[in-house]
């Protein structure tokens, strides 16, 4: 299997943006459901309860990490089907997030931006979000995911550069 970074910096007025990109063969409905749905996000990243509504905060459990850590998320902004962004607080700082998403013949693109506070570097996120991004697209399209690790071994130096070029 073939791993890609599709990760890239861009800087904005309050500072850096990590941003990737994921082609997805499913209707925005089903993606969009993947992305707001706990039993759907579950499968891919992590499950939460509470109202997942804006202005809200749940609590988001990641099924796919060790101890399953647990962190209150607020939703920022929720617009059914396009956008959807979030921000939470654990022990390894605050986590500024955003998904849109757009809808094409083929399916979904979902553009997926991790505001970076200045001190967090692109090489500690961007594998991971590599992973959970490709998790989220093979729990719609059946498509099988390599492990984390392979993520982190073949993907560690291309985000180490983008770091160090910013």
């Amino acid at each position: 299997m073939q791993l890609t970074p599709t990760g890239r910096l861009l800087d904005t007025p309050q500072g850096r943006d990590l941003e990737l990109t994921r082609d997805i063969q499913a209707p925005i409905e089903e993606v969009w459901a993947s992305l707001t749905e706990s039993e759907r996000t579950a499968r891919w990243f992590g499950s939460w309860t509470g109202a997942g509504r804006a202005s809200a905060t749940v609590r988001l459990t990641l099924t796919h990490e060790d101890g399953h850590p647990e962190a209150d998320l607020t939703v920022i902004g929720c617009e059914p089907c396009s956008r959807l962004e979030v921000e939470a607080f654990d022990d390894h700082g605050r986590w500024h997030l955003e998904a849109w998403l757009t809808a094409d013949a083929q399916g979904t693109t979902l553009r997926f931006v991790h505001h970076l506070d200045p001190e967090v570097k692109a090489a500690s996120t961007g594998p991971g979000w590599e992973y959970y991004l490709d998790m989220l697209a093979a729990s719609l399209t059946g498509n099988e995911v390599a492990g984390f690790d392979d993520y982190l071994s073949a993907m560690t130096l291309h985000y180490e550069r983008l770091d160090t070029a910013s």
